[in-house]
């Protein structure tokens, strides 16, 4: 599957924040909610202080789902992990600018087996870290809580970087916001440029999950 082209709003629920009993079945849930992409938490207990899920869990998954499976890696060593992911079946592949030695480099890595390239800044880092590499992905993501857990509260200063981001990117490249998002906040991002929102806990701790999934997307427009 391929990452949606720039100039839609698209919801991307966490699946973080989902039953992970239940994965299956909650990922064809929202699936049913006309989302065309699924965040998926990559998470080594190192690069951040959580784990979650690896190559083997996504190619299980890959079996049962038909979205863009928009995988974010929060771990150590995007490089020499990022070919296990897309042969598990990610279809989109974001790493952090703190831990990428190069790269330009494993954006090429990532075009090359047919994968689209993201790059990520934690909260702290400046988006001048990014200048030079952002124009080379197809998205971009500002994290707006710092990467780790679910349920963050959402921090309004760091999300004015979507601003400059879009200034460098221009139209014609996405950029995701992830971190505190629901129907209050996602009028504030689209409003700085972001055009891919990630929902976690605002969509998976609700009973009706597709009603909360509509909910944010008529909050974007």
């Amino acid at each position: 599957m391929k990452l949606p082209k720039a100039g839609t709003i698209e919801i991307a629920p966490s699946i973080l924040s989902a039953d992970f009993a239940r994965l299956a079945d909650e990922i064809a849930g929202i699936e049913s909610a006309g989302v065309n992409m699924v965040h998926l938490d990559v998470m080594d207990g190192h690069f951040v202080p959580n784990i979650t899920i690896g190559p083997p869990v996504i190619a299980k998954l890959r079996k049962v789902s038909s979205l863009v499976f928009d995988t974010h890696l929060m771990i150590s060593e995007p490089a020499k992990y990022a070919e296990r992911f897309v042969e598990a079946g990610a279809d989109h592949i974001t790493f952090h600018i703190e831990v990428g030695d190069e790269p330009q480099r494993l954006i090429e890595k990532l075009h090359k087996l047919g994968c689209s390239a993201g790059i990520c800044l934690n909260p702290e880092t400046p988006v001048e870290r990014i200048e030079a590499v952002a124009p080379l992905c197809d998205m971009v993501l500002v994290m707006t809580v710092r990467p780790g857990f679910g349920a963050q509260e959402f921090m309004p200063e760091v999300a004015k970087k979507i601003i400059r981001v879009r200034e460098i990117l221009g139209p014609d490249i996405r950029i995701e916001v992830d971190g505190g998002i629901d129907p209050q906040t996602a009028p504030t991002v689209v409003s700085y440029g972001a055009d891919t929102i990630v929902a976690g806990n605002a969509i998976f701790a609700k009973s009706d999950r597709i009603a909360a999934i509509n909910a944010i997307r008529e909050a974007a427009r």
